[in-house]
């Protein structure tokens, strides 16, 4: 729009300069105002701002993560707002083309980030070029922060052959029923049975409720370990290896644990040990910004 206005006003100027027509010197000053104009309105629309940060689910080194901010105008309405993290090494942004006045609205970006381990952030960079296009106006909100960036989950072949693994109270058999694993057959639902894994498509063939069965697998404690001694692309490397093989190891139902040099987690199951570990993998090698954000 911005190009097309300013062609519109190239084609009036030289027309008013070869006809000396007065209407045309007029279109053409009231043409100019309104680049005038835009420039105020923008400043305009960046001012009663109020600006947070939402968060985030997770953030993995190389790869899109959903990162949102809250933003608020207290009078007024701003439009064509674009919002990302200033002086950051986090690409991406979020915008939002009408932001009315009193109500919070959330914007969401996918941001990457380069590399793993804790990145300061200091400010949100709002920017609008509202309304010609002309213009890019531009307000840094101070927001000093701290984004702990997880490892890239690499590629893994299959379960860690050097952890250390156990089982997990006493080894029940990989036969046994109601479990989660291969399909064991099908039988007549008892009393008091759960309705939800009743197979639905042959208890109407059978005219009866039955049930699948399914074995139920082995589940094992799994100690991962990262040596010391590891440094730059070796390290990376072996955090990502890490982390693939931890996600993998909890979904199926495995507890897994971590050893780091100096630093011991206990295995546990289920996202929460999941989102331990790879807290832990990101801190690794970032001791000393750890111990600065813990003062």
């Amino acid at each position: 729009m911005g190009r097309t206005y300013l062609v519109v006003t190239f084609g009036v100027g030289l027309g008013a300069l070869n006809t000396g027509n007065n209407l045309l010197y007029l279109v053409l000053g009231l043409l100019l105002s309104v680049i005038i104009l835009s420039g105020v309105l923008s400043e305009r629309c960046l001012r009663d701002l109020t600006v947070r940060r939402v968060g985030m689910d997770g953030a993995f080194a190389g790869e899109p993560f959903a990162f949102r901010w809250g933003i608020t105008r207290r009078e007024g309405h701003a439009f064509a707002l674009t919002l990302a993290e200033a002086d950051s090494a986090l690409t991406g942004e979020g915008s939002v083309g009408h932001l009315p006045a009193g109500a919070e609205h959330v914007v969401r970006a996918d941001l990457t980030a380069p590399r793993r381990g804790p990145m300061k952030l200091t400010g949100v960079r709002v920017t609008t070029t509202w309304p010609l296009g002309l213009f890019a106006k531009t307000r840094v909100f101070a927001l000093p922060g701290t984004l702990l960036v997880y490892p890239r989950r690499g590629f893994a072949c299959g379960p860690p052959e050097d952890a250390a693994v156990s089982h997990v109270g006493e080894a029940p058999s990989p036969h046994r029923l109601d479990g989660t694993g291969d399909l064991a057959g099908l039988r007549e639902l008892g009393e008091h049975e759960d309705a939800r894994r009743v197979h639905w498509l042959k208890s109407a063939s059978a005219n009866r409720l039955l049930k699948v069965e399914r074995e139920r697998e082995e589940r094992r404690t799994y100690v991962l370990e990262v040596r010391s001694g590891l440094e730059a692309e070796a390290l990376e490397r072996r955090c990502e290896e890490v982390a693939e093989q931890a996600h993998r190891l909890i979904e199926a139902g495995h507890e897994v644990g971590l050893e780091l040099p100096g630093q011991r987690l206990r295995p546990g199951a289920g996202s929460g040990q999941e989102r331990a570990l790879l807290r832990a993998l990101a801190w690794l090698g970032f001791e000393d910004e750890r111990q600065e954000e813990a003062a």
